[in-house]
């Protein structure tokens, strides 16, 4: 089925083919006709689906076929779309696939992110702005200081609202919907779901479509995965070994930390190995070099933590390590789904120690997948070390704060994963249901 089957305008049409996509995927398939529709959207699908045109081309389809209102006598102009983002990159790369959609159309967009000057993006808002993506913090800085214009808001899209919920924008989500108009269209796109999120969609959403393309924590079937063995402190000289003997080029490397990630990249310029790190504690321009770089193919390594592990969008990226593995289990998903997007073959790799053996059970029970381990000639983990507690990093959910014991269990000895059930038809579920569940907070973090 190509995309001019789906009720897109011929414009919109002529600027996803020369972007070279032919077929919609089945995200797309399933909510481009429900957004044309009007009505309200919660869409679920495994990472690298291409959900961002599932917005997107619908939404540039809906403004440029409505007028907009011209009734504005002083003071900044409305807007009519409103994205929000939970990182800087990923806002960026929403604007980006905005403004190239929307290329033969007479709409305007911008993006908004902390980090930057704010006095651009004020007197970028003072002329028309159709499409406004942005990150909450930044958002909420504009609307205290009067500089934009919500009133008229016809489309709101929450994407990755999950990602948004764990980092702890549920306030700052709250009040930006507290100064929207009543009336809109909700989009709601997430990866996993939890009970958070249903809160959310509750009060949010008017009797939605849910379309459920893939089941939730699925990893990609086009990425290997494999894990290696190894000693804590070899992990950088099994990494760097890897990638020379492999000839790895346009690696990216998730650690835990920000200083892990920094202390690599240091110790990766003293194997003559080139990178770059991102992460929260880099400015902006710092970080939005390193990701041009990396994504034109300058870069050979980049360093990251779990900031980049949403919405980094790098055509055909081949590698993804995991050079720490994750405190929170979903969070692998989200991390190798930075390779293997739309079709494209992929390889993650995990350096994995004898500190994170129970963050790997937890994962291939997240993932019902048991993953396949190999130990590297020459860097045979020594099985006399004893675990150490993991204190740094992101905590799984009701952990507390608390550092959880650790036990030293064989790694052949994993439980058993249950096996993937699939609709028998093999194609994508859509249901109507409401989302309820309890109501939770949590703290409020900068964008």
């Amino acid at each position: 089925m190509p995309f001019s089957t789906l009720g897109l305008s011929n414009e919109i049409v002529r600027a996803v083919t020369e972007r070279g996509y032919t077929k919609p995927t089945p995200i797309q398939m399933q909510a481009i006709p429900i957004v044309l529709s009007g009505g309200d959207l919660l869409a679920g699908a495994q990472t690298g689906t291409g959900k961002t045109a599932g917005f997107t081309l619908p939404l540039l389809h809906r403004l440029s076929s409505i007028h907009s209102v011209k009734n504005v006598s002083s003071g900044f102009p409305p807007i009519r779309a409103l994205i929000l983002t939970p990182t800087r990159e990923l806002a960026a790369q929403v604007e980006e696939s905005v403004h190239d959609y929307g290329k033969y159309l007479k709409l305007k967009s911008m993006v908004m992110y902390g980090g930057v000057s704010i006095k651009p993006q004020k007197q970028r808002l003072k002329d028309r702005v159709d499409i406004l993506v942005a990150t909450p913090g930044r958002l909420l800085d504009h609307v205290g200081q009067g500089t934009v214009n919500l009133s008229r808001i016809e489309v709101l899209v929450l994407d990755e609202a999950d990602r948004m919920l764990d980092m702890g924008f549920i306030h700052d989500i709250r009040r930006i919907l507290s100064l929207l108009p009543k009336k809109r269209q909700n989009l709601l796109f997430f990866a996993t779901f939890s009970d958070k999120l249903k809160t959310l969609a509750t009060g949010l959403l008017n009797h939605p479509t849910t379309i459920e393309v893939a089941r939730s924590n699925v990893t990609a079937s086009t990425v290997a995965q494999k894990i290696y063995q190894v000693d804590r402190d070899r992990k950088r000289q099994l990494l760097a070994h890897l990638i020379r003997q492999h000839k790895w080029f346009q690696v990216l490397v998730f650690t835990r930390t920000k200083h892990g990630a920094d202390r690599l990249v240091k110790q990766l310029a003293e194997d003559r190995i080139q990178a770059l790190a991102i992460h929260g504690n880099k400015s902006q321009p710092a970080r939005t070099q390193a990701l041009a770089k990396f994504k034109n193919g300058n870069l050979q390594v980049m360093v990251a933590t779990d900031i980049a592990a949403r919405g980094l969008d790098i055509s055909e990226l081949p590698h993804v390590v995991n050079f720490d593995l994750p405190n929170v289990p979903e969070d692998y998903v989200h991390r190798i789904g930075r390779t293997g997007r739309a079709g494209a073959e992929g390889e993650a790799v995990s350096l994995v120690c004898v500190d994170e053996y129970h963050l790997l059970a937890d994962i291939e029970k997240v993932i019902q997948q048991e993953l396949p381990k190999e130990v590297v000639a020459g860097f045979e983990p020594n099985p006399d070390i004893k675990p150490e507690a993991i204190k740094n990093g992101r905590k799984p959910k009701g952990d507390k704060g608390k550092t959880r014991a650790i036990d030293k269990p064989s790694l052949q000895a994993s439980p058993k994963p249950s096996p993937i059930r699939t609709p028998v038809d093999g194609k994508p579920r859509i249901t109507h249901r409401s989302a309820s569940g309890e109501r939770r907070s949590s703290k409020t973090s900068k964008s």
